[in-house]
C-alpha cells in the first residue's frame, strides 16, 4: 500500500520559514514528478510547486522567490524550504506524486502551516 507522509509544519511568525518533507513509500516509483499543492479553509486546493522527473522546478507565483522545491529520489522523498513566510501561506499543505507511466496520482494527508502576522 502506497503512502506519502508529511512533516514539518507548524506555526510560525510571518517572515520566518519552515521546511516540509514528503516521503513515499509502498512500492518503486517509475520517474516520478513530485510536487506540493494547498488548501486553506474555504478555499480550493491550488498548485504551489513541482519537481518533474525530466525538467526543472515550477511554483506559483505567489511563491516563487520564497520557496524552493527539491528531491532526494533514491529516498523517494521531496522537499518544499519555505521562507519570508506570510500569513495568506496559511493552509494545509500536501505532496503528490505522479508516474506518468502508469497514470497514477498519490496523495499525502497533508501537513498543517500556520504562519502568524
Amino acid at each position: 500500500q502506497v503512502q506519502l507522509v508529511e512533516s514539518g509544519g507548524g506555526l510560525v511568525q510571518a517572515g520566518g520559514s519552515l521546511r516540509l518533507s514528503c516521503a513515499a513509500s509502498g512500492r518503486t516509483f517509475s520517474r516520478p514528478d513530485m510536487g506540493w499543492y494547498r488548501q486553506a479553509p474555504g478555499k480550493v486546493r491550488e498548485f504551489v510547486a513541482a519537481i518533474r522527473w525530466s525538467g526543472g522546478p515550477a511554483y506559483s507565483d505567489s511563491v516563487k522567490g520564497r520557496f524552493t522545491i527539491s528531491r532526494d529520489t533514491a529516498k523517494n522523498t521531496v522537499y518544499l524550504q519555505m521562507n519570508s513566510l506570510k500569513a495568506e501561506d496559511t493552509a494545509s499543505y500536501y505532496c503528490r506524486f505522479e508516474e506518468l507511466l502508469t497514470n497514477t496520482i498519490y496523495w499525502g494527508q497533508g501537513t498543517q502551516v500556520t504562519v502568524s502576522s
